[in-house]
């Protein structure tokens, strides 16, 4: 009998239990429910649309913190459809489907450096032993082993920002793949002398020194260094190039592509692009 007893008393307690856990539960989830709807952020379908389009890299070439910034900024007006550099044309054009307008002509751009110093033209002042790293080495005295402070560093702190596999030191300066550029600008951000700048891609010629010193002092760091003489200006009938700070410059949106300037040129500075 006492045995009966006990065993009645355990299942009613078993069956409380369950019952206490079960109400619990169901409160539980009607609360989490509840809270679901009333902090609920709304979700903009073309933001999640054009998020879509996005490569994904997270690259900031778009400057924005990364593709759900950049897809949220276009959903919102606040950028043009066609601000992702590496998904070019293509990609402008389906967010353009997406937000209803016209992607527009968009000139693709790419990365170029401004040195021709390589390690045959280049003076060398001193033996650098620190770290293999450009905005270390522009940190010290003498920045660098090269006898030219403005030139390319060439300890490659550019090719490690680049995620695309589009530049690489070679015979001592950072020399970009064009195929691969996407014009993303990590590169630019890397290089402590500012030798990195975008072009765009059918430019026919770029000049290849960021040297500011006048010709001799030019001439006794880098055998290919612009020297300021402007023959290369007086040679172009389209106006396109003038002479800044003892160095010359292009301004692409006038360049016909002629090459006079660079046939011109006494230290062959001026290279095809």
């Amino acid at each position: 009998m006492l045995e009966s007893v006990l065993l009645v008393s355990a299942a009613k307690g078993v069956i409380v239990a369950a019952a206490v856990i079960g109400v619990t539960g169901l409160l539980i989830g009607l609360l989490l429910g509840f809270a679901a709807k009333a902090f609920a952020v709304p979700v903009d379908e073309k933001e999640i649309a054009v998020r879509e389009f996005l490569p994904g890299n997270n690259c900031g070439g778009c400057g924005y913190a990364g593709c759900d910034a950049l897809a949220k900024a276009i959903a919102a007006g606040e950028a043009p459809v066609n601000a992702c550099p590496v998904g070019g044309a293509a990609v402008a054009d389906k967010i353009g489907g997406v937000m209803g307008v016209e992607s527009g002509d968009s000139v693709k751009m790419v990365a170029f450096v401004k040195c021709a110093g390589t390690c045959d033209k280049a003076g060398i002042k001193a033996n650098y032993y620190g770290i293999a790293d450009c905005k270390r080495a522009a940190a010290i005295p003498g920045r660098g082993d090269k006898a030219c402070s403005f030139g390319c560093l060439g300890f490659g702190s550019c090719v490690a920002a680049c995620q695309f596999d589009a530049i690489h030191v070679e015979n001592g300066i950072a020399v970009v793949n064009k195929e691969k550029c996407v014009a993303c600008g990590k590169c630019i951000e890397e290089c402590p002398n500012g030798l990195i700048e975008l072009v765009p891609y059918e430019a026919k010629y770029a000049v290849s020194c960021s040297n500011k010193d006048k010709g001799p002092k030019v001439m006794a760091v880098c055998d290919t260094g612009c020297i300021g003489c402007g023959l290369c200006a007086k040679q172009c009938e389209a106006g396109a190039i003038t002479v800044e700070n003892n160095i010359a410059h292009i301004d692409q949106s006038k360049c016909t592509g002629c090459g006079k300037c660079a046939e011109k040129c006494p230290k062959k500075v001026i290279m095809a692009h």
